[in-house]
């Protein structure tokens, strides 16, 4: 029996589904994973070994990964706020740049025996306030001139790396060290940096599975929530029912400044200890936060673990270097979580359907009526 194959949108998705797409998306991305560190020469299973000892295995290695998901936890909840708007702002990066900049700055500038949690919260609201005014500049033109923010939000965030760039190694700013050999940031006091939990895990990370579940709460169950799902579902019918779209785009791209300037200002305060350009830069935790927040489907508490998972990859990266494989293939495995995760969306809202074809009625002579 012939047949065709047709595509059909699904109403919902059964609970079933809606597990087995993402848990089959990354059995499916580890596969391939396998490939690619084959062709690198290597093992897959001594690799994916020395990943899952560098990351899970022994509390030490947990601490590890959740210190790397930590930044990525914020600016995934940067894109994800956005993108259920419909803004596809990719500035988190550079966001994050001017939030260790304000931050650090606010931090050498203060009195070294500022109270510790005055000094915490001084810092964390510069660098908020620092990410969502640098955020504010695509922000406007998108709102009252409907710019494109994908072109603004991009060309910002080589602004702000340059400028990160400049205050340390181009020049004698208040935020290099003049006693340094080495162009580098002056160093923060110790009021200043993070509280450690434990080994090197610091209240970043509390801090940053708070905030999501707060920003969760937001948009679940506040008029703003509710008003930032309707906009993003159609402007048109946001303005007939008197919504204000563009106070709501400055505020939720202020949000995810603040959001990714946070971000930066705990990588400062609970990692480097410095503005650190090279450091801050070479992980390129804005971008990978749009990767993060795309995997859990732009919804702030499946961040969460989709942080810890691509932190447990990237906690592996130098330990991988012993067996052959390039560090570089770190983000390669990064790259193949998002594209077979965002591959599998598609089964979410849609599902194959076999059609079988009708059979074709032959034609039959009919008898001759009788004639009465």
């Amino acid at each position: 029996m012939s047949g065709r194959l047709s595509i059909a949108p699904r109403a919902r998705a059964p609970v079933a589904v809606r597990l087995g797409v993402p848990i089959g998306s990354l059995i499916a991305a580890g596969l391939a994973g396998a490939v690619v560190i084959l062709i690198a020469g290597a093992s897959p299973t001594e690799a994916y070994r020395i990943m899952a000892e560098s990351s899970v295995v022994g509390w030490r290695s947990v601490t590890r990964t959740l210190v790397l998901a930590t930044p990525l936890i914020l600016t995934g909840l940067a894109a994800a706020v956005a993108f259920r708007m419909r803004v596809w702002t990719i500035g988190a990066e550079g966001q994050l740049y001017l939030g260790a900049i304000a931050a650090s700055g606010l931090a050498v500038a203060l009195p070294a025996g500022t109270p510790k949690l005055i000094m915490l919260a001084a810092i964390m609201l510069a660098g908020a306030v620092g990410g969502a005014l640098w955020a504010a500049l695509a922000a406007v033109p998108k709102a009252y001139f409907n710019t494109n923010e994908v072109i603004t939000t991009l060309m910002l965030n080589f602004v702000a790396l340059y400028l990160m760039n400049y205050l340390i190694f181009g020049s004698g700013s208040f935020w290099r060290d003049p006693d340094a050999t080495f162009p580098q940031g002056k160093i923060i006091p110790e009021s200043a940096e993070l509280p450690v939990i434990s080994y090197r895990l610091h209240y970043g990370f509390v801090i940053a599975v708070l905030v999501a579940v707060v920003l969760w709460w937001m948009l679940r169950s506040t008029t703003w929530g509710f008003e930032s799902r309707t906009i993003g579902d159609s402007i048109a019918a946001s303005l007939y029912a008197g919504m204000s779209v563009k106070v709501k785009f400055l505020s939720v791209l202020a949000l995810s400044g603040a959001l990714a300037g946070i971000a930066g200002t705990i990588e400062v305060s609970g990692v480097l200890t410095n503005l650190d350009p090279r450091a801050i830069s070479a992980a390129e935790l804005g971008f990978t936060g749009i990767v993060v927040a795309a995997v859990a489907r732009l919804n702030p508490l499946g961040v969460v673990p989709v942080a810890i998972l691509l932190g447990a990859v990237a906690a592996s990266g130098t330990n991988l270097q012993t067996i052959g494989v390039a560090a570089e293939v770190v983000f390669l495995l990064q790259g193949l979580i998002f594209l077979f995760v965002a591959s599998g969306e598609f089964f979410l809202t849609h599902r194959l359907v076999f059609r079988s074809a009708a059979p074709t009625e032959q034609p039959q002579d009919q008898p001759s009526e009788a004639l009465a």
